[in-house]
């Protein structure tokens, strides 16, 4: 691999220059950079923000593997909510259960609820509600999924109607360090 080295200033100097730059000038660098015409319908300040970030990408490196994939998803029409999630440690999740409130707080290398370190939300919503659930849906952070067709209640005439346990449930996402996305 190429060992370059890079003054920030020399490329500092060479995008101010894109600034200054006419329409004109800014496709024939286009072209150079490219190696094709830029596509029509770009605005000189469009062709000068691609052209600026083309020479700071070759400098310091582009984007990493992990924003280029979520940029990709994004690209595809994949709604934020349906996108991993990262909780930082500090962030607190908050959820009432059968009139109790419980706070989950992430730190580094899982979850604290209770004076004790859990790996897994999972685990979590078991302790706190003595059935299995998914962890980040008990804490709201992942939606509930619609119902299927075959879920119909009229489907189902005649047979007993399952019992619920109701809560109320009020689910928060607090701190700094939460981030979506």
């Amino acid at each position: 691999m190429d060992q370059r080295t890079v003054d920030p200033a020399t490329i500092e100097a060479e995008v101010d220059k894109i600034k200054s730059l006419g329409i004109d000038a800014l496709r024939a660098r286009w072209r150079l950079m490219f190696g094709a015409t830029p596509p029509k319908g770009l605005t000189k300040n469009i062709l000068g923000h691609m052209i600026a970030y083309r020479i700071q990408e070759e400098a310091f490196g582009g984007l990493d593997r992990e924003t280029v994939k979520l940029l990709e998803r994004l690209a595809r029409g994949e709604k934020p909510g349906e996108l991993d999630r990262r909780l930082k440690a500090g962030t607190m999740l908050i959820r009432e259960y059968d009139g109790q409130r419980h706070t989950v707080t992430v730190v580094p290398g899982g979850f604290r609820w209770q004076d004790e370190t859990y790996s897994s939300l999972s685990t979590i919503a078991r302790a706190i509600t003595g059935t299995n659930w998914n962890g980040p849906r008990f804490f709201g952070l992942r939606a509930l999924k619609e119902p299927r067709q075959s879920e119909n209640p009229e489907a189902h005439q005649g047979e007993p109607a399952k019992r619920r346990r109701t809560t109320r449930s009020s689910v928060r996402v607090t701190g700094r360090g939460a981030r979506h996305g």
